[in-house]
This record gives structure tokens, C-alpha cells and sequence, in this order.
């Protein structure tokens, strides 16, 4: 049986602040990137009809979730420009471009005009905005997950790349939290008129504070072991490096990221974002309840994702896939069902909170999993294309095929779906071997008591 990663013996004070900078840097950088992307979500029930006239909401949901779609469609363009930047440039300059375009993001949706006023010129604006947050975001998971994975200790990568989802999920919180703050201050006639364009202000505002603080962050050791690597001549050709001729040498390992994928990205935004308008339209609950039952599950899947990836670090990465992915295929259905019928906040609680239970098993560790796949010089390019390509065809538009389903009367077509994809999944989790001990750097890989960790870039 193979040795279990391991750790330093004892790193020095300075290592573990190094570290803890980092961790803090990229997690409230990522924070503000997804609460930049997930206010859109959130907001939708009171921003739809400002830009789509009629009388049906659904069909102004739909148009609204379209364009949320349109924005996931930027995500392989974001994640190739992006993702090369970070395999040749480095990871911090990387994440220092996506927030600033995200900002940018938040302020044009912040000062779009209504159908009232610009007619649709207003959705164009919305439209645009929505195509740079994708062209950022692309870029932003890859660059997060490749830092936060590298900056962590070699035993505890499992932990450190667990926060990518816990500030991803605490971005999302922030922004439930601006909405049950506004819905008790502010009337819902306000709230549709100009109070949506609140939480888009701070978004530009918090983006600014994030800047500054990714500017100060230290670049990875892996990256600056492999960018000396290439600076002193040696075998790597630098020229490569971050370029999709370097990523189809690895195409295995990049269908990987695809399939294992789509189960949790579906799985994902049909338990966050898509939640709140279920239980709204279809189990019939005010927007003020639906609203806290989404947030009060979010704090306690945010708690659970430390802990899920400190058990990969001692288990591995497969078992927490395998269960996710099983729970996904047979209880989607069930607790779908349920969270319709469910009449009381207590009760649709617990069922969110089985599902994100559930899920948790892929998001606590899937960014580990993908760095773990690929070497330095294409790993932030390997990470980002084909997730962001898998996203755009699942994650970004199952929001959309529920709302489709729902129009035509079969919602729980929308269930078997969900399940369908978790069961591709499983498969390949099923198939694909535990990446926990792959060396992630030159330095990594020489260290005598990691010898059954595969060489950078091999199979793992």
C-alpha cells in the first residue's frame, strides 16, 4: 500500500504565514468573483421584468437565466486566454486580471438602463456584462484552484483547495445576506425599481479592495521553480508552455476534468442557485422564506468543506467522489420531490441540506483533483478550458433546463437529468485512479519520502 502524502516535518513560522497569506489572498479574491456571479442569480426574481416586458414570469425568468446561460458560453474563451496567462505569466497576475474585469462586470449591470427607459438596450448591456463576468470567472477557477493547490502543504492539499468552494459559497452568502437585508428594508416595489442595483455597486466597490490585496500576494513555488527551470535552459521548452499544444499531451487527463465534471456542476447549481426560484415557483413559497432557507444551508455547506477535504488528505480523493456521486444518481429524484411539497422552512431546510451534504463530496475537493492531474506549465490551462468547456454545456445551463422542463409541464423531467449526469460521473470515478499523491513541483518530486508519487505530468 502506498505511503500517505506527507507534509514538512516542521515548517518554519514563516512557511505557515506564507501560506496562510496565500490562503487568505486567493479564497477573498474568489469570494468577490463569485459573489459578483452569483448576485445576478440571486437578484433575477426581482430584476427580470426591468428588462423583459410581458406577463408570464417564467418566460422572464428564462430570458433572464439565458443570458446568465450566455455568460458560461465566455468560459472556455476565458479560461484558454486566462489560463495560458497563468501558466506563463504566473498564477498571481492572473488572478490580479480576472477581479478587475469582474468589477467592470458589477458596474455596467449597476448602471444598466430598464426596457422602460433604453427599451432592449438594457439586456444588451445585461448581455455584455454577463459575457465578461464569463470571460473572467473562466479564467478565475483555474487560476484559484491551481494557487490554492500549490501554495498548500503537500499533505494537506485536500484542506487548502477546499476553500475554493468555501469563499466561492461564502461569495453566494454575502449576496443572500445584501438580499434578506434589502427585502427587510425596502419595500418590493423598491426593491424591482432600483434596489437590484445595490448589491452590483458593492460588487464593483469590493472588487477594488481585492485588487489591491492580490497585488501583494507571492507567486507559488511550483510556478517559480518551473519559470528558473526554463530560465537556466533546461529540458522544458519554455515556448510551450500554457499553449494547447502542451495541453493535448495531457488530453487524458483534460477528458478527465470534463467528465468528472458534469455530475457536480449540475448537481451544484441546481442545490444554489436554481434553489431558491424552486421553491418559490414550484413548492409555492414566499421569497422571504425561500430566500433564508438557501442561506441558512449555504453557511453550514461552506462549514462542511474544510473537513471533507481533510478526510481526502487522509482517505483520498476517490472515496468523497464515489459517494458524491452515488448519493447524486439515486437521490436527486427523492429529494427533488420532497423540496416541491415542502411547506415550512424547517423542512426544506433539512432536504437542502442532504443534498449539499451530498454534494459536498465533489466540491470540497474537485479543484485538487484537477491540479493534481496536470504538470506546472500547463496545469492552471488544463484546470481552466475543460471545465469551463463542461460548465458551459451543464453547469451554466441547468438553471435553463429546469425552467424549460417547467414550462412544458414536465419538471421532473429536470430530476432525471440531474441524476443522469452524476451517473457519468460516477464512472469515471469508478475508472479514474486517486491523485492525492502526485508531486506538483520539481521540489516535490525529489523528496525521498513521497516515492510513490507519479513524475509531474504522468498518468496518476
Amino acid at each position: 500500500m502506498s505511503a500517505p502524502a506527507t507534509a514538512p516535518a516542521s515548517p518554519s513560522r514563516e512557511e505557515r504565514g506564507k501560506r496562510r497569506t496565500a490562503l487568505i489572498g486567493g479564497s477573498l479574491g474568489n469570494l468577490v468573483e463569485w459573489y459578483d456571479w452569483f448576485v445576478y442569480a440571486s437578484f433575477a426574481l426581482y430584476f427580470a421584468d426591468s428588462f423583459f416586458p410581458g406577463d408570464n414570469p417564467t418566460t422572464q425568468l428564462m430570458n433572464t437565466a439565458g443570458i446568465f446561460a450566455v455568460g458560461f458560453l465566455m468560459r472556455p474563451v476565458g479560461g484558454w486566454i486566462l489560463g495560458r496567462a497563468a501558466d506563463r505569466h504566473g498564477r498571481k497576475s492572473a488572478l490580479t486580471l480576472t477581479v478587475t474585469m469582474m468589477s467592470a462586470a458589477a458596474l455596467l449591470i449597476a448602471v444598466a438602463p430598464t426596457y422602460g427607459q433604453a427599451g432592449y438596450f438594457g439586456a444588451l448591456v445585461l448581455l455584455l456584462a454577463r459575457l465578461l463576468q464569463g470571460l473572467s470567472i473562466g479564467g478565475e477557477y483555474a487560476a484559484s484552484a491551481t494557487y490554492l493547490t500549490e501554495a498548500s502543504a503537500p499533505g494537506r492539499r485536500g484542506l487548502g483547495s477546499s476553500f475554493q468552494y468555501v469563499s466561492m459559497t461564502c461569495g453566494q452568502l454575502l449576496g443572500l445576506g445584501i438580499l434578506i437585508t434589502l427585502q427587510h428594508t425596502l419595500t418590493t416595489a423598491q426593491l424591482e425599481s432600483w434596489g437590484w442595483r445595490i448589491p452590483f455597486v458593492f460588487g464593483a466597490l469590493f472588487a477594488g479592495v481585492v485588487f489591491w490585496l492580490r497585488r501583494r500576494l507571492q507567486e507559488t513555488d511550483a510556478f517559480t521553480q518551473e519559470q528558473s527551470a526554463a530560465a537556466a535552459g533546461g529540458a522544458r521548452d519554455d515556448s510551450a508552455r500554457g499553449t494547447l499544444k502542451a495541453l493535448w499531451q495531457h488530453r487524458r487527463q483534460a477528458a478527465l476534468v470534463m467528465a468528472l465534471t458534469l455530475g457536480g456542476t449540475v448537481a451544484y447549481y441546481t442545490y444554489t442557485t436554481y434553489l431558491t426560484k424552486y421553491l418559490v415557483g414550484s413548492a409555492g413559497m414566499p421569497k422571504t422564506t425561500a430566500t433564508l432557507v438557501s442561506f441558512t444551508a449555504l453557511i453550514l455547506f461552506a462549514a462542511l468543506q474544510p473537513f471533507a477535504g481533510m478526510l481526502s488528505d487522509r482517505i483520498g480523493r476517490r472515496p468523497l467522489l464515489i459517494t458524491f456521486a452515488v448519493g447524486c444518481t439515486v437521490g436527486t429524484y427523492p429529494i427533488m420531490t420532497a423540496l416541491g411539497s415542502a411547506t415550512s422552512y424547517w423542512s426544506a431546510l433539512g432536504l437542502s441540506l442532504l443534498a449539499l451534504v451530498i454534494v459536498t463530496g465533489y466540491t470540497s475537493i474537485n479543484a485538487a483533483v484537477k491540479a493534481e492531474l496536470f504538470p506546472t506549465r500547463v496545469r492552471a490551462l488544463g484546470v481552466a478550458l475543460p471545465y469551463a468547456v463542461a460548465n458551459a454545456l451543464f453547469g451554466g445551463t441547468a438553471e435553463y433546463v429546469a425552467l424549460w422542463f417547467k414550462d412544458g409541464g414536465h419538471e421532473e423531467m429536470f430530476f432525471w437529468y440531474v441524476s443522469g449526469c452524476a451517473l457519468v460521473s460516477l464512472v469515471t470515478y469508478v475508472l479514474m485512479p486517486d491523485t492525492r499523491h502526485a508531486a506538483l513541483s520539481p521540489a516535490e518530486e525529489a523528496e525521498p519520502a513521497t516515492g510513490t508519487r507519479p513524475k509531474l505530468g504522468e498518468p496518476v
